[in-house]
């Protein structure tokens, strides 16, 4: 049984894991877990490492965690077109479970893979916890040494891979009975992440005399249910709330009976679905490699990159899905992400703090901002509270208040707030309260330091409490 807290998503996931610990009954639960969700990520990454380059296009950072290192600047040139990082699981060679094999995508072994050139029954000289089980060691007719994704004279098994899931919550057959070592994107977490600066989108192709939005009869529980999973899906996640309000309001109702198939792989996209009710089944090249209940997504990725289906999506259960059609997709999806970014480029070159910046670290800044509306009265941030957010205040006016000093500051378009407890990781050392309805641009915690360059050193020197 799982957590009535939990979303329907989660509690998915959980209810699929315990399925698989109940028919595998492993003598090792933690490192069966390890492996069973380390199975997931991979083939995610590996489908979606695929589509960066489209997802460079349209403004989205696919592997916000991922660097792959190069000696040089020519290297770093060959790697970022020819190369995928090594979603090697730091799990796996001390893995009981794991058996060695392939790619799971079908191709050559993946980078980073367990494969090595011991024979299977050759002596282990290293300090191997699991020694009996031969981990690490495959057939004589399988072994080859595994590529390293950094080598530029490496051919990589993604440029060979043919089959590819289009979903970010897959999980897979061979995840289930543990088939090949799963695998974590190299450097994970190692580096400063960067935005991507996408390539220039003309937004006249989008823009129709014709073209509305359309708009269904919802249920407030029913608009708060899909807003609530369209939060889950990374092409949404950084939409301001009237594009959310949009999206949720386009929404119309589906209704697939137990064996149809809802989509089919090699078909043109044409909806992206979210499941209300039931289960579905999905399959790449005849083979089912993940299932999905309640709260799911699926269909975004052939709709963004104008590509077939990767996938066939064939209904378990009577289903009833939420669709969003595809002219929908890309109007609010490519065209908000475009003019979103020119209107944050151009509210921050007048923001005096920021003049230090360059054009290329602006454009950055406006990547990885995003907006939220407050109403009068609303308090921002909090006197005492522990710091997590920058704000530039894009319209409206506020009031900084202190304890026992009232009114001490007055913030209006162009102001910044909420430095200092980034610079000194302190509690806030005041309020600010809207005034009037107020629209601020924020920056988290982890991007303060990393996209604001050189402009954090003119804050610390304008900081009161360092002197």
């Amino acid at each position: 049984m799982t957590d009535s807290s939990l979303t329907p998503a989660y509690a998915r996931e959980l209810d699929l894991l315990q399925q698989e610990l109940a028919t595998h009954n492993p003598t090792d639960v933690l490192q069966f877990c390890a492996n069973y969700f380390n199975s997931k990520l991979e083939l995610q990454r590996c489908h979606l490492w695929q589509q960066e380059a489209k997802a460079q296009a349209a403004g989205i950072n696919l592997f916000p965690a991922v660097s792959v290192n190069s000696s040089n600047a020519a290297s770093r040139l060959l790697s970022s077109l020819t190369k995928q990082p090594s979603f090697k699981s730091p799990f796996s060679d001390n893995d009981p479970h794991a058996n060695h094999h392939d790619d799971p995508l079908g191709g050559a072994p993946a980078p980073g893979s367990a494969i090595t050139a011991a024979e299977p029954n050759a002596p282990d000289s290293s300090a191997n916890l699991f020694k009996s089980y031969n981990v690490g060691k495959t057939s004589a007719k399988h072994v080859q040494d595994a590529p390293d994704p950094n080598d530029p004279t490496t051919e990589t098994g993604s440029s060979k891979n043919t089959s590819s899931s289009a979903f970010s919550s897959f999980s897979n057959k061979a995840a289930s009975g543990f088939k090949f070592a799963p695998k974590f994107p190299i450097a994970f977490n190692a580096n400063r992440r960067t935005s991507v600066s996408a390539e220039t989108i003309n937004p006249n192709i989008f823009k129709s005399s014709d073209w509305k939005p359309p708009v269904n009869d919802l249920t407030p529980e029913q608009r708060e249910e899909l807003a609530g999973n369209l939060a889950s899906n990374f092409l949404f996640r950084q939409l301001d709330a009237n594009s959310k309000k949009t999206v949720v309001a386009a929404l119309t109702k589906k209704l697939f009976a137990k064996d149809s198939e809802i989509i089919k792989q090699g078909d043109e996209g044409d909806y992206f679905y979210i499941i209300e009710s039931g289960t579905v089944d999905f399959y790449v090249n005849g083979t089912m490699v993940s299932s999905a209940g309640e709260g799911a997504s699926f269909g975004e990725l052939a709709l963004m990159y104008n590509s077939p289906r990767a996938a066939t999506v064939v209904a378990t259960s009577n289903v009833t899905c939420w669709a969003l059609d595809r002219s929908t997709f890309r109007h609010i999806i490519l065209e908000g992400t475009f003019n979103r970014r020119l209107m944050y480029e151009d509210f921050l070159k007048d923001v005096p703090i920021l003049k230090v910046l360059s054009n290329t670290e602006r454009s950055k800044l406006a990547d990885a901002l995003s907006s939220e509306i407050f109403h009068k009265g609303d308090q921002i941030v909090k006197e005492g509270q522990q710091g997590e957010n920058f704000y530039f205040i894009e319209s409206g006016n506020c009031n900084v208040i202190k304890e026992g000093e009232g009114v001490v500051a007055k913030l209006g378009k162009g102001d910044y707030f909420g430095e200092l407890a980034l610079l000194n990781d302190k509690p806030r050392a005041a309020t600010v309260e809207a005034v009037d309805n107020v629209i601020v641009a924020t920056l988290g915690k982890s991007g303060f330091s990393r996209l604001l360059g050189p402009a954090v050193e003119v804050l610390k020197q304008q900081d009161p409490t360092a002197h």
